[in-house]
């Protein structure tokens, strides 16, 4: 029973970690090097993420700079910017990248907020889905005898703390990216 609940355990704490990820990625008008983590650049016929070629920096609150360890790829590195969906413009000055972050509107701030909702709704649904399989493995074992019908339902219910414990967490962490992008 315990590989069960350990098991349920930490998938939930998985889903936290990707929805943390997920919510790094939305630029909140502030310069984060997470911006970057999904662009890859063509280098030596492999795409290799920019954050092994280059080092990034954030020299002010609203940029950062790309210095490539390797000068010959700094058009690759600006071309693969253009191509992102970054929706930022580099400047290049033939040693490194500068990207400035624009300040957002007070309507992409509100569409932001939804993507973060959808993203945490989505996060739930995987909890959902986790605590479900929980409890339906803790049903096979009450079937095959493995445990009493008591047992089942005090399993039961311990799966059903660590689903609200997941839940509330992903709602803070929902609510702490809210809150970054709505303040001006």
């Amino acid at each position: 029973m315990l590989d069960i609940l350990n098991d349920a355990s930490d998938r939930m704490k998985k889903a936290e970690e990707a929805l943390e990820r997920e919510l790094g990625r939305i630029r909140a008008g502030v310069a984060n090097a997470s911006l970057l983590e999904r662009l890859e650049v063509e280098y030596y016929g492999a795409p290799t993420p920019v954050n092994q070629l280059a080092s990034i920096n954030v020299p002010e609150a609203r940029m950062l700079t790309i210095t490539p360890y390797d000068k010959s790829i700094l058009s690759d590195i600006e071309r693969a910017i253009y191509q992102s969906d970054l929706g930022i413009n580099p400047t290049n000055d033939g040693t490194l990248i500068r990207l400035v972050i624009p300040a957002l509107t007070e309507d992409r701030r509100k569409e932001l907020a939804k993507q973060v909702g959808k993203n945490s709704e989505n996060a739930k649904v995987a909890v959902r889905n986790i605590r479900r399989d929980a409890i339906d493995a803790l049903k096979k074992a009450e079937k095959s005898g493995d445990i009493s019908e008591d047992e089942l339902h005090v399993n039961e219910k311990k799966v059903q703390e660590i689903t609200d414990k997941s839940t509330k967490r992903i709602d803070k962490i929902a609510a702490d990216k809210e809150e970054e992008l709505l303040e001006k």
